[in-house]
């Protein structure tokens, strides 16, 4: 059995298809991890939708910031962006089905046996493991309970930008989204700054990458992580960042979890899954 972490797919079905077939992936034996972002801006995000929802327990994928966009949007708490990719998901006979089997996906996972924990984006730096596990499950059991709709009405905003015990209500709620699916640079003192998107060195002098904060709590964690297209693979001990930009003409990345020298596979990604 091979376990393999992919980054952000964001609709590129066909590239995923064939580093499918570069790495030999066999459903019926292998395993694969989604970083999020199944969906949007790609060419055919429906197909990947469907298509990792076949895979049933052969994959395991936690919630990015565009899935939870659409997921805001079919429920009309958030109107389409222009380059969203979104309508064949939203008028698919199966979009019920689909739509709820996205909603309950987590948004972190943890391997005990492999030692890696995989998020969308990155871990606040005021987290351990078990503090990060407690508040991803506080927020799936929202996104999976009977009000979830409520919550994508109070889910966008920059604010709070900075981890205490004391936050309550949906400052809480939108804290633990943001560090979960959006988050890319903090200040020294661990304060989220979500207006900074570009790669490291673009940002002002005081913020860092999130996982450059002094004193980070979960440090020696094995952290597997999409999001930052921009980011390029880092050179820092327990950080595999995954998202290499397909959708924009990158590539569509791979890291074998269970191997001893965790390799990396690539492929080219078309320029057809470029937005429009």
């Amino acid at each position: 059995m091979a376990v393999y972490a992919i980054g952000d797919l964001q609709g590129c079905f066909d590239a995923l298809q064939r580093l499918f077939e570069k790495l030999r992936f066999d459903p019926a034996a292998d395993q694969v991890w989604f970083t999020g972002d199944l969906v949007n801006r790609g060419p055919l995000s429906l197909e990947s939708l469907r298509f990792v929802k076949s895979l049933g327990d052969s994959a395991v994928t936690v919630l990015g910031n565009h899935d939870l966009h659409l997921l805001a949007v079919a429920e009309h708490t958030e109107k389409k962006k222009r380059q969203d990719t979104l309508d064949p998901i939203l008028n698919a006979a199966d979009r019920d089905e689909l739509l709820d089997w996205l909603r309950s996906r987590p948004l972190l996972h943890h391997d005990e046996t492999l030692s890696f924990t995989m998020v969308h984006a990155g871990l606040p730096p005021q987290w351990d493991l078990a503090q990060a596990r407690a508040c991803a499950a506080e927020l799936e059991s929202v996104l999976r309970g009977p009000d979830y709709a409520v919550f994508f009405q109070h889910m966008y905003g920059n604010e709070p930008s900075r981890w205490s015990e004391e936050l309550n209500s949906w400052e809480r709620l939108r804290f633990i989204v943001n560090s979960l699916t959006r988050m890319r640079f903090c200040d020294a003192k661990g304060r989220m700054d979500l207006r900074a998107k570009g790669a490291p060195g673009s940002q002002s002098k005081k913020l860092m990458p999130w996982f450059q904060v002094p004193g980070r709590r979960n440090a020696e964690l094995r952290i597997v992580f999409g999001h930052w297209s921009t980011l390029g693979r880092v050179n820092a001990p327990g950080i595999y960042s995954l998202d290499s930009g397909c959708v924009w003409g990158g590539t569509l990345t791979a890291l074998r979890l269970d191997a001893d020298e965790l390799p990396y596979t690539s492929i080219e990604c078309e320029a057809a899954c470029r937005p429009h």
